[in-house]
């Protein structure tokens, strides 16, 4: 009798434990989320510009203006962004804009950095388009957890998903197609295919991996 009632008040206790929802991230956890994430996405763009790849959204079109201009990657990335953070002030939020423009700083400041700790004698194209592409949507993938993205078509994506909930991936393959396709002047054939696939495969990524309501902050 004593064990009965034992195992009901262990089950009542078990019922009457409120149920809580997963703690948003602490601002070391942001600061160390952003970090990681510029860090895979500058990788990735180093990765494509030393093998002549290019990629789509600002990044891609920041890419291409470095074959017309004598500017660098991370400054053409900072100027390419700034007419979107209109948008993302007034519909993502101050937190998530701020956020935004450090990451976009960040990563054109590091991709323009690695070249002095980092050199390729040989590096395969088309490892290269695989690898640099999966290294953005990683990259990419862990920015948008941590609330931010890098600017641009991200922040349109991600606007469409949470106003229209499309999935921001779609949005993000549609566009990054268009900028890659539109380089077909600027680079080989061989170059812009390998480009396009490794724009597929970046969204595919997210596509997967970046779905509405999946994560709990």
């Amino acid at each position: 009798m004593k064990a009965e009632q034992s195992i009901k008040a262990d089950h009542s206790v078990k019922q009457d434990k409120p149920i809580t929802r997963a703690a948003g991230h602490s601002v070391v956890e942001d600061i160390t989320g952003l970090f990681v994430g510029c860090c895979f996405v500058s990788l990735g763009v180093f990765f494509l510009r030393q093998a002549g790849l290019l990629t789509g959204g600002t990044a891609g079109a920041a890419l291409l203006l470095t074959h017309l201009s004598h500017l660098s990657f991370g400054t053409l990335f900072v100027l390419l962004n700034l007419p979107f953070f209109w948008l993302a002030w007034t519909r993502m939020g101050k937190d998530f804009t701020i956020k935004t423009f450090v990451c976009i700083v960040a990563v054109g400041a590091m991709t323009d950095a690695l070249g002095l700790v980092l050199h390729f004698d040989y590096i395969n194209v088309i490892y290269a388009s695989v690898m640099g592409a999966l290294m953005l949507g990683s990259g990419l993938l862990i920015l948008f957890r941590h609330k931010a993205s890098l600017g641009g078509f991200n922040i349109f994506a991600l606007y469409m998903q949470d106003r229209f909930n499309i999935r921001a991936g779609n949005i993000q393959m549609l566009l990054d197609s268009a900028i890659v396709v539109a380089s077909f002047f600027i680079i080989s054939p061989w170059l812009l295919a390998l480009s396009v696939l490794g724009a597929v495969i970046t969204n595919i990524v997210l596509t997967f991996y970046h779905k509405p309501g999946r994560y709990t902050p």
